[in-house]
């Protein structure tokens, strides 16, 4: 079996957070339960390389495309957990840099209607959806989020900021709240710079109308780039799932493996 999808460092990662199995009944115990690292390998599988669900080889995954889609909607929480255990990771490998973080939002189509989708601006109002992104200094995914097409990336501010989780991994108080956060034109409202100040976060807004290549984008281009990260796995270029709590959790775990793979170059 072909591990190459879930290697050990992850596995490690999720196996304690997945919830515990019931205890099977002596009479009529009914089919064995899928092997928990072979669902997740069968969801892995359809995030990189986006093939439909009942088309998952289950001789190299080592279950069925059905299941995995059923283990990836019925362990949701664990998603945005492992992501946490993740960054707390990185924080206390000192890898984490929350003094300059920042943001943006990516639209991709959506070919199928349902919860978070609209007509997107930029693909002749065709049904789309946004992935709304806060990364650090480094390109650390630290939220993410996912909304219609036609929403606002200004909408998204305070939403990110508080879906930031409260991430340990040194002695003190958890870091929840970067010190100044970068955003573009889109995000140059004088409201929204009263709220992040508010917070005690310094806002670098872009100002419209003021040429490009004054020196904003030096910093804000990791928001970019891990944006291209995250559309490196095949099934985030355009959404499928009608449900859009089973895009997020694919959305959270891509995120968590961006996290991974920086803990293990840092090594």
């Amino acid at each position: 079996m072909s591990d190459d999808l879930v290697p050990d460092d992850l596995w490690e990662r999720v196996a304690p957070l997945l919830p515990p199995r019931p205890p099977r009944r002596h009479r009529y115990p009914g089919r064995l339960p899928t092997d928990d690292r072979a669902a997740l390998r069968g969801i892995v599988y359809v995030l990189r390389k986006n093939v439909s669900w009942r088309d998952v080889p289950a001789e190299r995954t080592g279950c069925s495309g059905v299941t995995a889609w059923r283990r990836l909607r019925d362990e949701a929480g664990v998603w945005p957990r492992l992501h946490e255990v993740l960054l707390a990771e990185l924080r206390k490998a000192g890898l984490l840099d929350m003094d300059d973080c920042a943001i943006d939002g990516s639209p991709i189509r959506a070919l199928k209607r349902g919860a978070h989708t609209g007509p997107s601006p930029v693909d002749r109002a065709r049904p789309g959806s946004k992935h709304h992104l806060i990364v650090d200094r480094h390109g650390t995914p630290l939220a993410v989020s996912l909304t219609g097409g036609n929403r606002l990336d200004v909408t998204q501010l305070t939403p990110l900021l508080d879906a930031i989780p409260s991430i340990l991994g040194l002695r003190g108080r958890p870091r929840h709240r970067p010190g100044r956060l970068f955003a573009d034109r889109g995000y140059d409202y004088d409201k929204y710079r009263r709220i992040l100040r508010a917070r005690g976060i310094t806002p670098k807004t872009a100002r419209r109308g003021v040429p490009h290549g004054y020196g904003l984008g030096k910093t804000r281009w990791v928001v970019e780039r891990t944006s291209a990260w995250l559309h490196q796995f095949k099934r985030l270029r355009t959404r499928y799932e009608i449900r859009a709590d089973l895009h997020l959790g694919l959305l959270k775990l891509a995120c968590s493996i961006i996290c991974l793979r920086r803990l293990r170059t840092s090594f």
